[in-house]
């Protein structure tokens, strides 16, 4: 027979509880880089877009949003990768997904027709602009979202 749960003294009353690894094994070990890079990514983009967007606008519309788009879908993949559990992961797990499509959707448009970026975007040309980071990120994220999730099982 189980006994039954007492409340934890070094746990303020109305705290979130947590069952130690398993919750937070989306921010554990390759996690935290991943989370770092994202928060980093987040703060790039959407610094670099707002920029963008509110003094060069007629320049390059199209490049300038996407930006922004791409900010949003870093700080979506940041909070989700910080927050854990299931429904995070999902969210992580489709923001990684769409990610990876613009980035190869961009990537190839900027290559195709250079003409239709007069400036670039963060995943323009794969991101090279940053190293090729905005294509790698996404394919790690994928993989360590499902590697983590295995060993939560």
């Amino acid at each position: 027979m189980a006994e039954p749960a007492t409340p934890d003294a070094t746990v303020p009353a109305g705290a979130p509880r947590t069952s130690g690894p398993r919750e937070r094994g989306l921010r554990d070990g390759p996690g935290r880089l991943l989370v770092t890079l994202y928060g980093v990514f987040t703060v790039g983009a959407a610094s670099r877009s707002l920029y963008q967007l509110s003094t060069r606008f007629e320049e390059a519309p199209l490049a300038y949003a996407l930006s922004a788009v791409a900010a949003l879908v870093y700080a979506f993949i940041t909070v989700a990768l910080v927050r854990g559990g299931e429904g995070a992961r999902r969210i992580a797990l489709g923001c990684c997904a769409a990610e990876l499509a613009g980035v190869l959707a961009v990537g190839t448009w900027t290559l195709v027709d250079p003409s239709a970026f007069p400036d670039a975007t963060v995943w323009s040309d794969y991101g090279r602009g940053y190293l090729f980071l905005p294509l790698v990120l996404p394919v790690t994220g994928l993989l360590w979202l499902r590697r983590s999730r295995r060993h939560e099982r």
